[in-house]
């Protein structure tokens, strides 16, 4: 069975609503987002986009106005902000989000890349296919022993006693 061609609507160019610029003609104070991105700036208080940045394709029919979807959205740079950075407690959160997609559930191994869902688990436990070191971070130590604790072998140890250490 043949598929039919999605059918594009044209619009004159001099009938859409915001000007269009070709790749080489954008004005000075106009940018992507991606270029707001590495100019260290978020859209902030742009309404939204003030101009269409037209696909190559497009370029070659200037009479048309650019309907497809690799078509980019033009902002200004002067109501654009810079990027907020994150607190403490954001960057620990989503440590801990990352580090629960990058661990292995039975070897307890934190790799540098995000583990498959389906899985589960690393390859190495999964099917035994030998993994990269360099690919993963050491396992967290089992427990650790506090200064301030008591011992896990002492039975009799009292945490609020002062004595308890010296006495050994």
């Amino acid at each position: 069975m043949k598929r039919r061609r999605r059918e594009v609507n044209r619009v004159p160019r001099s009938d859409t609503t915001l000007p269009e610029y070709d790749r080489a003609t954008v004005p000075d104070g106009l940018a992507t987002r991606r270029q707001l991105r590495e100019m260290g700036l978020s859209p902030g208080g742009n309404r939204g986009p003030v101009a269409i940045l037209r696909c190559r394709l497009c370029a070659t029919r200037p009479q048309w106005s650019c309907r497809h979807p690799t078509r980019g959205y033009l902002l200004r740079v002067d109501l654009a902000k810079p990027k907020r950075t994150p607190t403490l407690a954001q960057e620990r959160a989503l440590d801990q989000a990352m580090a629960a997609r990058q661990t292995c559930d039975l070897c307890k191994r934190r790799f540098y890349i995000c583990l498959s869902i389906r899985l589960g688990c690393c390859l190495e436990c999964h099917d035994g296919t030998p993994v990269d070191p360099s690919s993963y971070a050491a396992p967290p130590a089992s427990r650790h022993l506090l200064a301030a604790g008591p011992r896990p072998s002492d039975p009799t140890g009292d945490p609020h006693d002062r004595d308890h250490y010296r006495r050994r």
